[in-house]
């Protein structure tokens, strides 16, 4: 039988997806990961493969395709379980999405052929340490001073922020609220930007920056769309993040239970297999279950947003079922794997601490859940 949502051609791209990962990333994922780095050199070769270009418009380089090319890309790259390589490589994804939509055609032909061929890194700067999740709230601003702008602020938990050539920020060039909020792209080199590394609990191969903006020079020329029009674009994005995030917390948590089948299967414990004890395959049912439910809802999401509904409040939702699976599947695998479960360098032991940001990243798992209610009319 036919799949409803899955044609050859999305078929032949996992294909493609994953041979690049078995190749590029999976051999080296865990030691880039020790090394708190993966080499740039990446990004041209994911862009080479097709990694970068979905859902981008085509005379700058990008392809046309359904938010099901864009599940496949998610999933394939989750594989490898190597979740610091690939938030780090793909933040295009979150970066240049809004140059895409208020963006002028001068703007779109200044940085996104450099951005989706790989040559240079894009990232999206919205987060403060005063707002967190609060996109309402925040206080960098931007002030006109003739042809520029003059930046003033700080912006944290910034992935790929030390390494970013374009900088898509939010800043606040209007009065309080989210009528006051302006989209920046702001260059890498800029005098008066300093960025600071972060270390984490896991995604230790991404770099994540603090940034501080202190009087940073800006062109005019670099606003994107109409000044005090940023908030809804900022908010689109984050629905495709979430989108993504809820794809990959669920092909992370397959992952888990593929890890904990294969430990179980050549475990040995009194005498036979782990697997053969009925409290194991339990748990791996239990694990089971929570994965095919929230696949079927992202993919369920992904051919309601195609039919062009608004469904940011059931993307929140999707979000935090696939992250609660994946912190589920995460502990389990762990336990069944006991003591070697605990070991550095164990697939399931990385898993488990890169679990914990998938709550928080995208819109804490708490603001996800007033997204909801406002959307289903309870406040």
């Amino acid at each position: 039988m036919a799949h409803p949502f899955y044609t050859a051609d999305h078929e032949a791209y996992r294909d493609t997806i994953r041979r690049f990962v078995e190749r590029e990333i999976a051999p080296n994922g865990a030691q880039w990961e020790e090394e708190g780095s993966f080499p740039r050199e990446l990004y041209a070769k994911a862009a080479d493969a097709g990694l970068f270009a979905l859902n981008f418009p085509e005379e700058f380089g990008g392809i046309t395709a359904d938010r099901f090319f864009y599940i496949i890309l998610a999933q394939e790259l989750a594989r490898a379980g190597a979740g610091g390589v690939v938030s780090g490589l793909m933040t295009h994804n979150i970066g240049a999405p809004a140059i895409v939509a208020l963006g002028s055609d001068e703007q779109k032909q200044r940085f996104l052929p450099d951005i989706l061929s790989g040559q240079k890194i894009s990232a999206l700067a919205v987060t403060e340490p005063s707002g967190g999740s609060d996109v309402a709230a925040l206080r960098t601003s931007a002030v006109r001073d003739g042809d520029y702008y003059r930046v003033n602020g700080q912006k944290t938990f910034i992935t790929s922020g030390i390494r970013a050539d374009f900088l898509t920020v939010a800043v606040r060039t209007g009065g309080p609220g989210i009528r006051g909020i302006s989209i920046l792209v702001i260059e890498g080199d800029s005098p008066g930007l300093t960025r600071t590394p972060l270390k984490k609990m896991g995604w230790w191969a991404s770099d994540t920056a603090e940034l501080y903006f202190d009087d940073v020079k800006v062109p005019v020329a670099n606003l994107l769309g109409e000044e005090n029009s940023g908030f809804h674009a900022v908010m689109e994005v984050f629905n495709s993040e979430r989108l993504w995030m809820a794809a990959q917390s669920t092909a992370y948590s397959q992952l888990c239970l593929d890890e904990a089948v294969s430990w179980a299967r050549q475990r040995n414990v009194f005498g036979r297999p782990l697997i053969e004890q009925q409290v194991i395959r339990h748990k791996l049912v239990d694990m089971a279950m929570r994965i095919n439910a929230s696949q079927a809802l992202v993919e369920m999401l992904a051919w309601r947003m195609s039919q062009g509904e608004k469904i940011g409040g059931e993307i929140a939702m999707a979000k935090n079922q696939a992250t609660q699976t994946y912190a589920y599947c995460a502990s389990e695998a762990v336990q069944i794997h006991g003591g070697m479960g605990f070991m550095r360098g164990v697939t399931v032991e990385r898993l488990y601490r890169d679990v914990k940001v998938n709550a928080i990243g995208g819109g804490a798992e708490e603001v996800m859940k007033e997204l909801a209610a406002r959307q289903a009319g309870w406040m």
